[in-house]
């Protein structure tokens, strides 16, 4: 079986100027199960799309709380996500021990993107293959950042990583003047809306396979799913279903109208 010889380790390059691992680790955020992140004037939510490996399996925890003012939502592999989730917690413990205050999440989102470089330039260490999308609040206000197993970062008004990610760009990238001043039942909504879109065919919306976070701008993060999240579930698939009712009964009477006037003539 052929064999890269340019793979076996993060800093050996290929002839063509590529790092073959870390390429390998972004390709384990695509594969992974989709998360959509984004942020208004008053708040930031994480949407998360959580798998099973079978009927008789729980579901995968794909979002994680950090800190009192911080959470993070995950697409890749989940037991390298729970390694970060645990440096975070104690990198946001030891600066409230040391600054008695919350710790600022552009300053936090910095050290993880440090540590993440380090697995791209040591031999005996490998990329981290999960990208992180955190949001949080501090006195700047509510925040969302992607962390990269590349050891970027980038902060949005609006993200979605994982597998069939570019549909849920798609639609943050066609609403996302609206988020600013929007309500947190608005933002929850346009995040299920675009979790939707990353969906194959077949597939829908459940309580069991859908989680959001969320921080407000005075902090406190709230974690939604099972029976918190049904409700909002239903209330997108009720709009959907009244927006496609609304073509079939326009037409119908535009049908009806139609056959009035050929009777006449």
């Amino acid at each position: 079986m052929f064999r890269n010889q340019y793979d076996t380790d993060c800093i050996t390059w290929s002839p063509a100027g590529r790092i073959h691992q870390i390429e390998y680790a972004m390709e384990a955020v695509k594969q992974g199960s989709a998360c959509i992140g984004l942020r208004s004037n008053d708040f930031a939510i994480v949407a998360t799309l959580k798998r099973s490996s079978s009927e008789l399996s729980s579901y995968q925890k794909k979002i994680f709380k950090i800190d009192d003012n911080i959470g993070i939502g995950i697409a890749g592999l989940v037991a390298d996500a729970r390694v970060l989730a645990k440096y975070m917690r104690t990198e946001c413990i030891n600066h409230r021990y040391v600054y008695d205050e919350p710790m600022q999440v552009g300053r936090l989102v910095i050290q993880v993107a440090d540590k993440a470089q380090v697995g791209t330039q040591r031999v005996g260490r490998r990329p981290y293959g999960v990208g992180l999308l955190i949001i949080g609040a501090d006195q700047t206000g509510p925040h969302l950042f992607e962390a990269q197993p590349t050891g970027q970062y980038f902060e949005y008004k609006g993200m979605a990583i994982g597998a069939r990610s570019q549909s849920g760009r798609t639609y943050l990238e066609k609403h996302f003047e609206s988020f600013e001043g929007a309500s947190l039942d608005e933002l929850i909504k346009h995040a299920l809306l675009a979790l939707r879109e990353t969906l194959s065919t077949g597939q829908e919306l459940s309580p069991q396979s859908v989680a959001v976070g969320y921080v407000g701008k005075q902090g406190g993060f709230t974690l939604l799913e099972d029976d918190t999240i049904a409700p909002y579930i239903e209330s997108v698939k009720r709009t959907e279903g009244e927006a496609g009712a609304a073509p079939m009964e326009a037409e119908g009477g535009a049908e009806g109208a139609a056959g009035g006037e050929a009777m006449v003539e």
